[in-house]
């Protein structure tokens, strides 16, 4: 199965924050929450959340995963549809690349995670840690 919810970490990355984040740019496939603990708190840190409703999947050109005539992901249009101008690669650099229909779909679901390659602006998250900061993934929460 290629569609899947990742959870990303890079702790003690730059000047003692931790980045972190949720992706879809593969697909979702499982609900997911993340929670930081024992950070310091800012507006770049906080609880992330996706419970995606498979309703909305698109029905055309492979973006269902049905597994013994059950729904268990739904691909991403760079997943399901494997176009240059969906996986962001030249000439679809940074700049020219910009959202579709299909990576607002998974937005509006998941406003917090990443739905295609440059959507990076509201979607990392970074908090201080204080020697002892963890973080909590949650499936199915």
């Amino acid at each position: 199965m290629q569609a899947v919810t990742l959870a990303e970490f890079g702790l003690d990355k730059y000047i003692g924050l931790d980045f972190y984040d949720m992706s879809l740019v593969d697909g979702f496939n499982l609900p997911m929450a993340i929670s930081p603990n024992n950070v310091v708190n800012g507006d770049r840190c906080r609880e992330l959340k996706c419970n995606f409703n498979f309703n909305v999947c698109p029905n055309q050109r492979n973006f269902r995963e049905v597994v013994g005539g059950k729904m268990v992901a739904c691909k991403s249009a760079c997943s399901a549809l494997r176009e240059p101008k969906y996986f962001c690669t030249p000439p679809y650099t940074e700049g020219v690349c910009q959202p579709t229909e299909y990576s607002k779909i998974f937005k509006q679901q998941c406003p917090d995670a990443i739905n295609y390659a440059y959507d990076t602006k509201s979607s990392y998250f970074a908090c201080k840690g204080r020697g002892k900061s963890g973080y909590e993934v949650v499936f199915c929460p």
